[in-house]
């Protein structure tokens, strides 16, 4: 045994032999219980981060716990397309040749995005091998594999002939930045101060920080309780605006705060989400006055073209001009809604879009999810995050699943263009040219042949009429270029992976064991797993949810570029060890809660590492001066050992009993930190301080060192789905009874 443990000599060597042994293959055994899990699919372009690794570390010691319990341990691998941001890197890569995604027709751009994920996505792979995830890699899913591409048609197929599919105008979500739209899971809100205009509309007068939205108003609004305006209800007010004179009509609605700004609300059905409802309440005008270039529509006239911020200010100085402006709020605070990627602003449009009804009167998709958690059949742990998932589902909308990209699985809708001239239809000429414009003028001077070889986008109005269809219906038909969510492909990962729904593992391995992953996510994606999950099997799709904090830096702030503050791992890995940084990142996730970045623990893990291996060679030294050379040599603990044994070895058997047992209820309990530190302060402290300093000045140390043995062969067990690689190691270097390898060892038991 080498002097001293070096991570880099044996993590490759330890690899080969887990990989040659084949120890991670599934097998389906009807006498096993199965035990599955699905690895949250990293992007396939992408890298490892943080995150990335306390998952795998977290899932891998899950995995190989129960594999050693006998379970038919099933972990399954892949990776995301991860829809925009893989295009946006993409489009990163094109900037930087001079060219954009314009300069392309979106097959083109699709096959080139394709290389590039190809050319790209074996460094994740290679990434979760390194980490010692005891992954089956013979059955790797990618969410653009053809067969997972097939699932996520069909469910949308069943779910269009069930009607539980609908494309209508709706205000959406949409960032100017990306070119898509947004669900409400994925924008969040940032604080951000801006002036508050008070403007006048006749006698009235309206607190805004959005005046260029007013070319869109339909209506103004009071609550019905507001003593101030009850005769203003019902009457039309008639006032000078700067596109001439105008008139709103005075509705009540209990929406309208009347405490914000004088109580007056004026209501932009197509910019604001709480507006269009109230629209809907009194069947008003949908107005659209900004277009999805972050320009002003031809419907905002004069100011038509202009830049949104740009309109801000015009319009701002023509209604100064007029009088109209009582008063400016210069440092009103507010919070404004950014999307959850990169902060950019999220304007709210209306656009037609491919939508679910998540509470359809005949088949609801949102209360079936609610109750399997609230009747227990799912838990989720830790308990007290359970709160943010019950209140998400139960004030779920309806969910936007198309995206403007086209990167994705391409929504399967047919639209017959002689059937529908007013589609707008984006493309490249065959000399490269792009071209726009109603598909009933450019049908004139272009074939269909040409307009579908360019084809870049392609915008239908909502009365539109459409075929949903895996393959074209005929000819004269031209596919929508929207891409679903990506939520909405991974939301089926658990059976996209199993191959639902005639495959074996599919029937054997579903529902899965328990789904880890991130906080952040219970809502964009728990949340439609399980609807996924009951809808189509009318099972859970997994019957347990832990949810691990976010990894802070080390002074505790969010990672962030910009800050310079972002941890890359893989420099953990190759100074310490990958055990030392999977180690020490499950020390840090108590109960499932932020934590900062532990360097501190990764450094005390690897001395962990050096210390169990120094003292598996002082017990091999220990063995040898006593001519123990083979397993069959040892005195073990039995019956029969048991009247030899001195009080210590008792006392350190019996702590390794209780050890036993308290691992076992910690990880039943997901407490991992809790798990690991029990292991860890026994094996430094029980172990190595006590009963190894008491066996060394034994005379007759036969009788103990069997002892010994037994425990730091049970405590290596315990401690390998936690530090695999260095267990491992250790593991070949100490005479054993059979040649089986640590990861296919039986769990110990109490």
């Amino acid at each position: 045994m080498d002097s001293k443990f070096e991570h880099k000599k044996i993590e490759e060597k330890i690899l080969k032999r887990w990989e040659e042994g084949n120890y991670f293959h599934a097998e389906r055994d009807p006498k096993k219980k199965p035990f599955t899990i699905v690895l949250p699919p990293p992007n396939a372009s992408g890298k490892m981060h943080t995150g990335n690794v306390l998952m795998i570390a977290i899932e891998d010691l899950l995995i190989r716990w129960k594999r050693m319990q006998g379970y038919s341990a099933l972990w399954l691998p892949g990776t995301d397309h991860a829809g925009f941001e893989t295009q946006t890197t993409f489009e990163r890569e094109l900037r930087k040749k001079g060219k954009s995604r314009f300069d392309y027709d979106r097959n083109t751009l699709y096959s080139m995005i394709w290389n590039f994920v190809q050319e790209n996505k074996g460094l994740i792979e290679t990434q979760i091998r390194q980490m010692g995830a005891s992954v089956d890699w013979s059955r790797y899913t990618f969410t653009l594999d053809n067969d997972a591409v097939d699932i996520v048609l069909s469910t949308f197929e069943k779910m269009e002939k069930e009607g539980l599919v609908y494309r209508d105008d709706y205000v959406v979500n949409y960032s100017f930045k990306w070119g898509t739209t947004f669900s409400d899971a994925e924008i969040t809100f940032k604080e951000r101060k801006d002036p508050l205009y008070y403007i006048k509309y006749g006698p009235l007068t309206v607190a805004t920080v959005r005046p260029e939205t007013k070319l869109g108003d339909t209506a103004l609004a009071v609550n019905p309780k507001d003593k101030r305006y009850k005769n203003f209800v019902g009457k039309v007010i008639e006032f000078e605006d700067v596109t001439g004179p105008n008139s709103l009509k005075v509705i009540a609605d209990s929406y309208v705060d009347p405490k914000f700004g004088t109580g007056v609300l004026k209501v932009t059905p197509a910019h604001d989400k709480n507006d269009f409802e109230i629209g809907i309440r009194h069947g008003l005008e949908v107005k659209n006055v900004i277009s999805t270039d972050g320009r002003m529509s031809a419907n905002a006239g004069k100011y038509a073209d202009l830049k949104v911020l740009e309109a801000r200010k015009q319009i701002t100085e023509d209604l100064q001009a007029l009088g109209s402006i009582e008063k400016i709020d210069e440092s009103y605070e507010h919070l404004v809604p950014v999307d959850y990627r990169s902060e950019d602003y999220i304007e709210q449009l209306v656009l037609p879009n491919w939508f679910i009804k998540v509470d359809h009167p005949k088949k609801s998709l949102k209360k079936p999810a609610l109750d399997v958690v609230k009747q227990k059949k799912l838990k989720i742990f830790p308990k007290w995050r359970e709160i943010t998932y019950t209140r998400w589902v139960e004030n779920m909308h309806d969910w936007a699943i198309s995206r403007q990209v086209v990167w994705g699985i391409r929504v399967p809708a047919w639209y017959k263009l002689d059937e529908n001239p007013e589609i707008t239809l984006a493309f490249l000429d065959d000399t490269g040219n792009f071209i726009t414009g109603k598909a009933g003028e450019l049908l004139k001077d272009y074939s269909l042949e040409t307009i579908e070889k360019g084809l870049q986008t392609l915008y239908a109005p909502k009365s539109s009429k459409y075929v949903v269809s895996k393959t074209s219906p005929g000819t004269g038909y031209l596919q929508e270029t929207d891409t679903f969510d990506t939520w909405f492909s991974s939301g089926q990962w658990p059976l996209v992976t199993l191959r639902y729904p005639n495959s074996e593992d599919y029937k054997y391995y579903y529902p899965t064991s328990v789904l880890e992953t991130g906080w952040e996510i219970v809502t964009r994606w728990v949340s439609r797993m399980v609807m996924f999950g009951i809808y189509l099997t009318g099972d859970v799709p997994f019957h347990e949810v832990y949810l691990h904090g976010h990894i802070r830096a080390i002074d505790g702030k969010k990672m962030s570029k910009s800050l310079g503050n972002v941890i890359n791992p893989e420099e953990y890995m190759e100074k310490y060890g990958v055990d030392a940084l999977r180690m020490g990142l499950i020390s840090g996730t108590a109960n499932g809660k932020d934590f900062n970045f532990p360097r501190d623990k990764i450094i005390g893990y690897r001395n962990f590492a050096n210390k169990i291996w120094n003292m598996t060679r002082f017990m091999l030294m220990m063995m040898e001066k006593e001519d123990i050379t083979k397993y069959a040599d040892l005195i073990l603990p039995s019956k029969e050992a048991e009247k030899a044994m001195s009080k210590k070895d008792k006392e350190v058997l019996k702590g390794l009993e209780g050890l036993i047992k308290k691992v076992d209820k910690n990880l039943v309990k997901y407490r991992f930190a809790d798990a690991g530190e029990d292991i860890y302060q026994f094996m430094w402290h029980e172990v190595a301080d006590n009963y190894i300093e008491h066996v060394k000045n034994l005379e007759d140390k036969k009788v103990s060192l069997g002892v010994l043995h037994h425990v730091m062969t049970e405590c290596l067990k315990l401690l390998h789905p936690f530090m695999p690689f260095v267990t491992e190691a250790i593991w070949q270097e100490i005479p054993r009874a059979d040649s089986v390898d640590l990861a296919a060892s039986p769990w110990p038991q109490a």
